[in-house]
């Protein structure tokens, strides 16, 4: 019985783990949606002055 109860509750513990997991993610994934949404051309910088022209 004691082993049994030990396995319920390392059963419980993946679970919440896994939940934990999942909400990081899930949180990640929105978090990168959002700014994609803000900016959709990406982020321009000037670097003119930085490179030789060529020919």
């Amino acid at each position: 019985m004691f082993e049994y109860e030990i396995a319920a509750a390392r059963r419980a513990d993946l679970i919440r783990e896994a939940d934990a997991y999942r909400l990081a993610r899930e949180a990640k994934r929105a978090r990168r949606a959002s700014s994609r949404s803000q900016e959709p051309e990406g982020v321009v910088r000037g670097h003119r002055g930085r490179f030789a022209r060529a020919a």
